[in-house]
Formats: C-alpha cells, structure tokens, sequence
C-alpha cells in the first residue's frame, strides 16, 4: 500500500480521484526553493534549541540544498501522490539522507509552513514589481521631459475639453503609479512577518526560537498569535487588491494609447517591436500589447474577488479552502511581471506626433474658458461670462470659424467687456501657460511636479537598495 507521510491513522490508501482533487503540487511547485529556503532555517533553529543534534542539522541542512540544486536543474519530478510541494520535498529528503529526514518536520505543521512559503514568495515579488513599476515610471517621466512644450487637447466624457502639455498628461499617470509604488511599500511591511512556530493551530510543544527563524529570514516581526498565523491571508487579499488597481492604471493607459494609435486621432506611433500586424489586412499596425493588457485587467479582478469569496465563510484556523489561494495568486503575479516589463519599453520607443496634438488642440474649442476667464477678469459674473462663451461657441460652429476668427466687433456685440487683448488670451499656448497653479499646465508648474517626481524616484530607489538582500535567494529566473 502506498502510504502518505501522515498516513498512520488511516487503514486504505485515498482514492486515486480524490488524490488527483487534493493535490496542489501542480502549482505549488513554484515555491520549491522558498519552502527549502524555509525548512533550512526551521532545521538550523532545531539544532540551536538542542532538539537536533548540530550533526543532524548539518546532514538535513546538506540534503535540502542539494534537493534546491536537482530542482533549478529540472532533475527532480514530483509526484501527486505526495499532494504538494512540502510533502514531496520531504518524501525527496527522507530518500536521499535516509530517517533522520523525519526529523525536520519537529514543531513544524504544513499550515504553519505553507503560510511561511507564501509570506517568502510574495514578499520577494512586491520587491520585484515595485522595481518594474519603478521603471514605467521613469520611462513616463523621461517621456514628459523630452515633450515638456507639447500641447494636446485634455478630454473630459472623451470630448475636447482643455488644452494641456503632455508632459502634465504624462505625469498624472506617474501620480498613479506613484501611489501604486507606496501601497507596495507600506502591504510589504504586513507581508514581512514570520508565521513559522505557529504549528498547526495552537504552536508548538517543544521549546522552539521563533525569533531566531524570523532573523535568518529577514522577518521583522513575528506574528503574535498562532491561530491568525496560519488562517490569514490578508496579505495575499492586500497584494491582490493592489494588483488591481496597477492593472486598472495600466488599463487606463493602454485605453489612450489604443485611442492615441488610431488614424482618427495620429498622436502616437508604437514601435513595431510592441505592435502586431493583420493575417489579411496587410495596411494594420494592431496596438496588441495594449490591448492585451488591457484585456488581462480582467483576470486580476477575477483573482482579487476570487480570494475574498474563499476567505468570506471560513472559520479559524486553517481549512483546505486555503489552497485556493495560490493559483489566482501566481497568475497575478505572473501577469503583472509581464505587462510592467513591456510596458516601460513599449513607452520608451513610442513616437509622439507633436504636430497632430497641437492641431487637435489648436482646431476647436478649446481656449472658450479662456474667453469666460477674460471676462471674470473684466469684472463679470462668471456664470454670465459662461453664457456669453457658450453662445460664441455656437456662433462659430454655425459659421464654421473658430473663436479666434471672430472680429472684436463681434465679440463686442456680446459683452462691452472684451477688448484688443481678448485675441492673445485666446492662444492655446497662453491658455496652456495661464494654468500657473499648483498642479496645474504652466510651465513652471509642470517642471515643479518633475521636481517632485524625481524627488519619488529617490526615494523608491533608496527602498530598492535596502531590500535588495531578497533578490539573492531564490533566483528569480526559477519563478517560471
């Protein structure tokens, strides 16, 4: 009979099905080298606390690594029948280093170690996406920079609204991503906390150093109670939520980026590298990246509200439910590995077309709140200012000219208001340079958010530097 590692108790092997139903190994694989980094330290803290002998340790210590070696070599295949990665692990130990194998899994629960392998892995990839979200955001600020006088219509309900630099375009979604950047920061700090020495619900009956275990790791806390240790999953709900939200950024952009790439609109060009042709129309440049991302905000969310309807019913402490919290988790993860690495280039090497901007800004309406803003300055109501522009607008539209064309005697048949220097407030530059506010279009405004901005950059490469002992360990290039 094949028995299980934890098989005493039972007289039959499980059924086949149900073995093939239970098992997570097929996805939880991926945290092979985070539960090897683990029960290294689990063995280490054994032996510190004399419940191994340092012999014992050393020879389980030796054992798990050499497994981590067979596993980034592709030299190992697990087996269902083991049900998950902790259980194959161990079942590899015992065969390679023989019973004292047994032995690891002293004070040890796979509730408090499956939590331990999860708090490993997603801590290190926040690291990661916080670098590639690091690099959009340089890529959007560079952009800025290099078209800091570039005027384009700003839209509200997708209709031309007012003019502005695409800089300040360009720099609100930095500000996105800004806030991106620090939810990363401050989830890390819930993320970073050691579940090891929980056991399976109530701790563990032997002397056990967690501390030591949280230090080897670089935990900074420990969690305080063993019941929340192994039953939270916040920290995946927290990270998922986030994750959401990037993606709806992402989508965000990606939506103007696709709108932006259109013969309608000819703003930009993307680079062939991120653009796909048609298998019958020979003429198409497909904005595929875009879109797919785009596209991919979809699965985030599903993850997001998956996770939350497993968590919603289940009582303390661990429950099997559970292992439904890592496949949503890793695609996640895996998507937005993906769509930040082609993005930051993807906006690198797009094309800006400054002479179809400034024409989409300059043929309109755009500069009509400047022509209400004149009149507030020449001390009329606004409201009535508001009504005049609006019915000069409709004169234009219905004599196919532009506020600009319309002689001052016409705009004097309005209001006794406007005078000779109506004409230069109208330009769409002076509309654009009149937004002096803070956070508003002027030049001067605009440089002083890149200021800020790069002030952002700092600071989020200073928090790179310091984590960066988590890039060691495992190697990112074994994640997929």
């Amino acid at each position: 009979m094949d028995t299980k590692l934890w098989g005493g108790r039972f007289t039959k092997p499980t059924h086949n099905l149900v073995d093939e139903f239970n098992a997570s190994i097929y996805f939880d694989k991926l945290l092979a080298q985070y539960d090897i980094q683990g029960s290294i330290a689990h063995a280490r803290m054994l032996a510190k606390c004399a419940i191994l002998t340092q012999e014992e340790a050393d020879t389980i210590v030796n054992g798990l690594q050499k497994i981590g070696e067979k596993i980034k070599r592709n030299e190992i295949e697990f087996q269902v029948a083991d049900e998950d990665i902790h259980m194959n692990i161990e079942r590899i130990l015992q065969q390679d280093i023989g019973e004292v194998a047994g032995k690891l899994h002293t004070g040890r629960s796979r509730n408090d170690q499956v939590a331990l392998d999860l708090h490993l892995y997603l801590r290190q990839q926040m690291v990661m996406v916080l670098e590639k979200l690091f690099n959009l955001q340089q890529a959007l600020v560079n952009k800025a920079e290099q078209h800091l006088d570039t005027i384009l219509p700003g839209y509200t309900h997708l209709q031309r609204a007012q003019p502005v630099r695409l800089a300040h375009h360009f720099l609100a979604y930095a500000a996105m991503l800004q806030r991106d950047i620090n939810r990363i920061q401050d989830a890390y700090i819930r993320v970073n906390v050691c579940p090891l020495g929980a056991g399976a619900i109530a701790g563990a009956g032997f002397n056990l150093d967690r501390e030591y275990v949280a230090k080897q790791l670089n935990f900074t806390e420990i969690y305080q109670n063993s019941m929340d240790a192994v039953s939270d999953r916040d920290f995946v709900v927290e990270f998922l939520s986030n994750s959401a939200l990037i993606m709806m950024h992402l989508s965000r952009l990606s939506e103007e980026l696709i709108l932006w790439s259109s013969r309608e609109f000819a703003f930009v060009e993307l680079d062939d590298a991120y653009s796909t042709g048609s298998s019958m129309m020979p003429q198409k440049k497909n904005p595929d990246v875009a879109e797919l991302v785009r596209g991919k905000t979809g699965r985030v969310y599903g993850a997001l509200m998956g996770m939350l309807t497993v968590l919603k019913g289940l009582p303390l402490t661990y429950n099997k439910d559970l292992q439904e919290d890592k496949e949503g988790l890793f695609d996640t993860v895996k998507t937005l590995h993906d769509c930040l690495s082609l993005y930051a280039p993807m906006i690198t090497t797009m094309k800006i077309n400054d002479d179809a901007m400034h024409r989409a800004a300059q043929n309109d309406f755009l500069n009509a709140t400047e022509l209400a803003d004149y009149l507030v300055k020449k001390n009329v109501p606004f409201r009535e200012a508001h009504a005049i522009a609006g019915k000069l607008v409709l004169r234009c539209i219905e004599e196919n000219i532009y506020l600009a064309d319309l002689p001052l005697t016409t705009l004097q048949q309005y209001s006794a208001a406007f005078k000779e220097d109506v004409f230069p407030a109208l330009r769409i530059e002076q509309a654009v340079e009149a937004r002096r506010v803070i956070g508003g279009t002027a030049r001067k405004a605009v440089e002083d958010q890149l200021k800020y901005v790069h002030q952002q950059l700092t600071s989020t490469q200073e928090w790179l530097r310091t984590h960066a002992e988590l890039w060691s360990e495992p190697h990112p290039d074994f994640l997929w």
